[in-house]
């Protein structure tokens, strides 16, 4: 690996540089099964910048591999917030739908809906999650 390394950005390692508490180095924060497992990376005890960079990659890789998670530096979300329990798909129930949401190969938000009145509250839904699952493996094979 080269030295261009410090200048790319990696997936849930952050530079933290703060002059007035003297403390340089890399944080990593792992997220998985809503449980957060975090390590700091001190370039002064690992003989500096680039060292201890690479020292918070290869934690965060084989903590990632201990825990079961898929390694990639694509953002996925794992946690629904809805009360459907499945990421991005949620009832609207006023509008009588369920609402699918995703993010394409290209960053870039989609969303479509499938109608309650026409397909029934559980087809709807099964619908939905289908419509979710098919474009989320869209942008993961890309």
């Amino acid at each position: 690996m080269s030295k261009k390394i410090l200048l790319e950005k990696h997936k849930d390692v952050a530079r933290i540089d703060q002059e007035s508490k003297r403390t340089h180095g890399w944080y990593v924060r792992v997220r998985f099964l809503g449980k957060t497992h975090s390590k700091f990376f001190s370039d002064k005890k690992n003989g500096g910048r680039y060292s201890s960079l690479l020292s918070a990659l290869a934690w965060r890789d084989k903590k990632e591999k201990e825990l079961g998670k898929q390694r990639t530096d694509r953002h996925l979300v794992t946690v629904s917030n809805t009360s459907t329990g499945v990421v991005g798909v949620r009832l609207n129930e006023k509008l009588g739908r369920y609402e699918v949401s995703w993010v394409n190969k290209d960053g870039k938000q989609g969303k479509t809906s499938v109608s309650v009145a026409k397909h029934g509250k559980k087809k709807a839904f099964e619908r939905a999650c289908e419509i979710r699952k098919k474009k989320e493996a869209i942008r993961l094979a890309a």
